[in-house]
């Protein structure tokens, strides 16, 4: 019998596209990072109730994101080596997988976006990654990053950080369960939003402020842009 133990199986070679390598050599510099993360689950009955034509559930999370990154502006950041850049403008990111490999198209000055605008410039810069046209510009300058894995029915995921910004939030898909509501059990629409940090630049009490902030946004119990 022939000795087949050190033998590897035939396979098929792909070379990776300038935007892997890209994307490649950028993970390879966040995975150096110190990175933790921290979950929330959000109830989502209001975010549902808000979409509209042509308003999806991720523009609406896009829009609650840069309007609470206002309010905790050590999230909306850069760390270089020995500083942290806090920025007022929110440049919020999207990761869009296509083709040609993952690409975070960024949404300028968000902050001052309405939903609907938030939408369109979504919808425009989603549809520029996948048919290959997105420009240098449109996915440089962000300062915080979504990625929404909800639509492949993935409930909770941890995202690596888009360097150097400090910090990712990864949302999973909306779930029916529930929950115990005070002694009174309920079904409820709930979704995991979890925040990779960067430890150098952000504590945990920062990034569990952020995301309770968000999460009151998110259930209408704060003001939503």
């Amino acid at each position: 019998m022939a000795d087949t133990g050190t033998l590897e199986p035939e396979g098929r070679e792909r070379l990776l596209s300038k935007t892997e390598k890209i994307m490649a050599r950028h993970m390879g510099t966040a995975w150096s990072a110190p990175m933790f993360g921290v979950t929330v689950e959000v109830a989502m009955e209001n975010v549902l109730a808000r979409r509209a034509d042509g308003v999806t559930v991720t523009d609406i999370l896009l829009a609650d994101c840069a309007a609470t990154l206002v309010e905790h502006p050590s999230i909306n950041a850069h760390f270089r080596e020995d500083r942290v850049i806090e920025y007022d403008t929110v440049n919020i990111g999207l990761a869009v997988a296509s083709d040609r490999g993952l690409a975070v198209p960024v949404i300028h000055g968000a902050e001052a976006l309405s939903l609907t605008e938030i939408a369109e410039r979504r919808k425009t810069l989603v549809g520029k990654v996948r048919d290959g046209k997105i420009g240098i510009r449109e996915v440089s300058g962000g300062t915080f990053t979504v990625s929404n894995l909800g639509m492949f029915g993935v409930t909770r995921f941890t995202a690596i950080i888009n360097p150097p910004q400090v910090a990712i939030l990864a949302i999973g898909a909306t779930t029916r369960r529930q929950v115990w509501n005070g002694g009174a059990p309920e079904w409820r629409d709930i979704a995991e939003l979890s925040l990779t940090s960067d430890h150098r630049a952000v504590d945990g009490a920062a990034s569990a402020r952020f995301l309770a902030s968000l999460k009151a946004r998110l259930e209408g119990r704060e003001a939503a842009k």
